[in-house]
């Protein structure tokens, strides 16, 4: 059997809170006569035991309330986050749109942060100089190209982002909410783009709350509350155990693919 696009193994990951830090010296004063410490933590659990696999060319929804830890499975997949237990295993080139202009140089301009976020996604110099004109036409933001990105509005930088990363030609594509900026006419090239990746059998993992995303492109959704797999499922099902939840505020226990 072949190796999977990505694979979570029991999967824990945690993040250490603080709490009771002093806002002014004067309350550090107050803390420091009174003997007591100036911080306490506590260890929370983002992800509690996620296991799932997603096959070679499987487009995979996560879905949740915000704060359920989806961000979380999908910054893991980037390697941006190591977890604190279990395993993780990822077979494949990565894009990963998951932070609206992450990597971007702020003071650099758009031209200069295509080469540096190519150079990220391991292309070489004359490897994105080839591709850079068809960068530029897709993100449609003209000669802005050369201006510094901070200047950006929120809607030229997903679409620089999205630009870039889908032109590396990736094995798996990580996308976080990001197609929910920017106009629609060129969300619909972003979907027509996605389209094309799910004809080439490329994997696609989308984590978005647009129910009408996850029905139109999704082969299989996993449902995600307080860290916890509660669904890994077809999208309707998943979308309809996410409805009966946020009625009940009572998730069910895990539900498989059928056949798993």
């Amino acid at each position: 059997m072949a190796n999977p696009a990505v694979r979570f193994q029991n999967v824990v990951q945690s993040f250490r809170v603080i709490q009771e830090r002093p806002d002014t010296l004067r309350e550090a004063f107050v803390h420091f006569h009174r003997r007591k410490p100036r911080s306490t933590h506590h260890n929370f659990e983002a992800l509690k035991h996620i296991s799932f696999d997603v096959p070679h060319g499987t487009t995979l929804g996560i879905i949740g309330r915000n704060g359920s830890g989806k961000s979380t499975i999908l910054k893991i997949i980037a390697g941006v986050y190591r977890p604190s237990s279990g395993s993780v295993e990822v077979n494949g080139r990565i894009a990963p749109l998951i932070e609206l202009g992450a990597g971007f140089h702020h003071e650099l301009t758009g031209r200069e942060n295509i080469l540096i976020n190519g150079l990220l996604l391991g292309l070489s110099k004359r490897e994105i100089q080839r591709l850079e004109p068809a960068i530029i036409e897709f993100a449609e933001i003209g000669e802005f190209i050369d201006a510094p990105v901070k200047q950006y509005s929120s809607g030229m930088y997903m679409r620089l982002a999205f630009s870039v990363a889908t032109a590396v030609d990736p094995d798996i594509l990580l996308i976080d909410e990001i197609l929910s900026v920017g106009d629609a006419g060129f969300r619909v090239k972003c979907f027509e783009r996605i389209g094309n990746f799910r004809e080439q059998g490329k994997t696609i993992i989308l984590v978005s709350h647009d129910a009408e995303q996850i029905r139109d492109f999704c082969d299989r959704a996993l449902l995600i509350h307080n860290g916890e797999l509660i669904a890994d499922t077809l999208p309707e099902e998943a979308l309809a155990r996410y409805q009966e939840m946020i009625g009940h505020h009572q998730p069910r226990t895990v539900s498989a693919l059928p056949g798993r």
